[in-house]
């Protein structure tokens, strides 16, 4: 790999105007919507959500940076629990455990203050970058920098202060890649506060990979830099009425990949994941239940309550038709993927002809209007309970089913398109899995549910006002990966 050269940060281009996110936006007002629902019946809960989604953003900011480690059962624990030093042992930590409370508590009080910020309308300048890196790098001391002989040494970390002497990290080939100059700092800066100022009508989830990147092509702190930039991001989206999104410590070989494709001037593989961590916060706050909070209101404003239910019922009752709409995305969806899937089934039974006999591969529709809509209800609730979702079977589900036998093995492929959250939201995500069978194994059950492979890596999310057309491009995308990971799965049994 050869040396990155650094230049001066460039403004959002057409190119990265023209990346898709016509399946995410409708989702943008969806959640608003159901926020301020969410904010009447239920603000105790909902924000006991979001304390515990900036715990988890603090937790994993540090992690990406290699801070500290910190296994996964006391990550949960300090999570649901708060920041307490006696949650943390030695062997769950790489760190003393009071310094790491420390970094964790600094990094949790950035959130605060972008929280704060938004709050009051604050702008994004260089005295609130300078404050946010100062929270952040309380409890840190020095920094390793590079001397004109190319000498590593520790040197002290001026908090809220720009770098002094480059910060260029070489990688394991021996490249180098170049940061801006402290020289240039400044005046880079104010470049990307001038164009950051001037995008509020543009896309947030666009906005915000652009300012997370070219913020770390300009990398102007000594250390902290990547903190900073997600802090930022969260500022973004917050400003916008959507959720901080958590950047796990699995995904960051993808991030830092996404990161070095923006460098090349491709933005799309950031906004790809900024996308579908944002969609999968919305969709997990959506699984805050609230019936406990509605009831307790209920009991306290019963005369009120009673007095207005005929009108209350009425508008409810617009309202619940308005977002059921959604119903028809996923009856227009449905039918697609039932083209698509009986086209793959008979391309993957050509190619696979020679392995053994096969039989004539079948594909149909069911759901609500097939009185089939409980099918497939245990995986579709595992595979929402397994990333923190409520899947809503109170309201219609549908679903594609494909399958197809090739001598002694079977591949049942299913799509399931399903309401997300305790209520009727008008959000709907599509996920996709395998049921991989031996055929002498078919009537038992254990090995049925034993066969069960989830192959869509995140759902595709729609809304009542996502319309069909334009999200097909992005639908018939993510239905081809997912049936990518089915046929390799089934391969390998064959």
């Amino acid at each position: 790999m050869s040396d990155y050269k650094w230049k001066p940060i460039e403004p959002l281009t057409e190119a990265d105007r023209a990346i898709d996110l016509s399946a995410i936006r409708p989702l943008y007002e969806a959640w608003r919507t159901s926020k301020r629902r969410l904010q009447d019946l239920s603000k105790q809960h909902l924000e006991e959500f979001n304390r515990r989604l900036v715990r988890r953003l603090s937790v994993e900011t540090g992690i990406l940076e290699r801070l500290y480690d910190l296994d996964r059962g006391t990550t949960e624990a300090l999570i649901a629990q708060g920041f307490a030093e006696d949650i943390v042992s030695h062997s769950s930590t790489n760190i003393a455990p009071a310094h790491l409370i420390d970094i964790l508590r600094d990094q949790e009080s950035a959130i605060h203050l972008v929280l704060d910020g938004v709050a009051k309308n604050r702008e994004l300048t260089r005295g609130f970058l300078n404050q946010l890196h100062s929270v952040l790098t309380r409890h840190q001391e020095t920094t390793a920098a590079v001397d004109q002989f190319d000498r590593r040494a520790e040197i002290p970390l001026a908090r809220g202060k720009f770098k002094e002497h480059p910060n260029n990290p070489k990688r394991r080939d021996g490249s180098i890649h170049e940061y801006c100059p402290p020289i240039h700092v400044d005046a880079e800066i104010d470049r990307l506060l001038a164009c950051y100022a001037s995008y509020e009508d543009e896309d947030p989830i666009l906005v915000a990979s652009w300012l997370h990147h070219r913020f770390s092509q300009i990398h102007p702190y000594q250390d902290g830099n990547g903190r900073v930039a997600r802090a930022i991001v969260t500022l973004q989206l917050l400003s916008h009425e959507l959720l901080p999104l958590v950047v796990d410590r699995d995904l960051r070989t993808e991030y830092l990949d996404s990161l070095e494709k923006a460098d090349s001037g491709d933005l799309s593989s950031l906004v790809g994941l900024f996308g579908r961590l944002e969609s999968n916060a919305i969709l997990q706050a959506l699984s805050v239940d609230v019936d406990a909070a509605v009831s307790h209101q209920k009991s306290l404003t019963s005369a009120v309550i009673e007095s207005l239910s005929e009108k209350f019922k009425r508008r409810k009752a617009i309202r619940d038709a308005e977002l059921l709409g959604v119903n028809q995305i996923a009856l227009s969806l449905r039918e697609q993927a039932r083209v698509t899937v009986a086209q793959r089934f008979s391309e993957l039974r050509s190619a696979t002809w020679a392995v053994g006999s096969s039989q004539t591969p079948k594909v149909e529709n069911g759901g609500s209007d097939t009185n089939t809509s409980h099918w497939y209800k245990y995986q579709v609730i595992k595979t929402a309970q397994d990333a923190g979702k409520f899947a809503n079977f109170s309201q219609d589900h549908y679903f594609t089913k494909g399958s197809i036998s090739i001598g002694d093995e079977r591949l049942v492929f299913v799509i399931s398109f399903h309401h997300v959250g305790f209520e009727l939201t008008g959000i709907m995500e599509a996920t996709a899995f395998a049921q991989l069978e031996s055929l002498d194994e078919y009537e038992d059950r254990d090995k049925f549910v034993e066969g069960f492979r989830p192959c869509s890596v995140e759902p595709f999310v729609f809304t009542y006002l996502t319309k069909p057309q334009d999200v097909e491009d992005a639908f018939l995308r993510w239905l081809d990966a997912s049936l990518a990971v089915a046929f390799k799965e089934f391969g390998e049994r064959l």
